[in-house]
């Protein structure tokens, strides 16, 4: 394995490849950021993208609520089949939604941040929900380096078939 790559593991189940050291903590910052923002917009700053641009309601409830729960949808299968299957090895993953997208989990959380920034319709949580993106995609870049050095061929083909973000249907 490349050394120069940072792997966090999980020692109790070694089915389980690894992912960036610092995903789970900066995921928590993120989630707190976002939430920190969002009381300071609503009680304090309250700049609204509607100062500036106008959205129906009947635009902007329906749909930030489908991309909340596509969000929730593609979170919940993949944790599920990723957390809930013990494997006898390491194996690349690629059936189910994971021949959609090759990060359902993290498009899940990303959908969640576009979801609430939609509904509540708010540029403070745009700019947060940007920031998580870029954060999302790194560490997504990272394991994917990971993956590569362990699977190889069978992962570089599964990256040709399979998008990162933007699901096949």
């Amino acid at each position: 394995m490349n050394s120069k790559l940072k792997v966090k593991r999980h020692e109790e189940r070694p089915d389980l490849t690894g992912e960036h050291p610092f995903g789970d903590l900066g995921q928590l910052i993120f989630l707190i950021t976002f939430l920190l923002v969002w009381i300071a917009d609503i009680f304090f700053i309250n700049i609204t993208e509607s100062e500036y641009f106008d959205l129906s309601l009947w635009i902007q409830i329906p749909v930030g609520a489908i991309i909340l729960i596509y969000g929730f949808y593609l979170a919940r299968k993949s944790m599920k089949m990723i957390f809930g299957t013990k494997r006898d090895k390491p194996e690349v993953v690629h059936d189910k939604i994971y021949d959609k997208v090759r990060h359902p989990m993290y498009l899940g959380a990303i959908l969640f941040y576009l979801g609430i920034s939609i509904l509540m319709f708010s540029l403070p949580l745009f700019i947060i929900f940007i920031a998580t993106f870029i954060f999302y995609d790194f560490i997504a870049r990272h394991e994917e380096k990971l993956l590569l050095n362990q699977f190889g061929d069978d992962y570089a083909n599964y990256m040709k078939k399979v998008r990162r973000w933007i699901p096949r249907f």
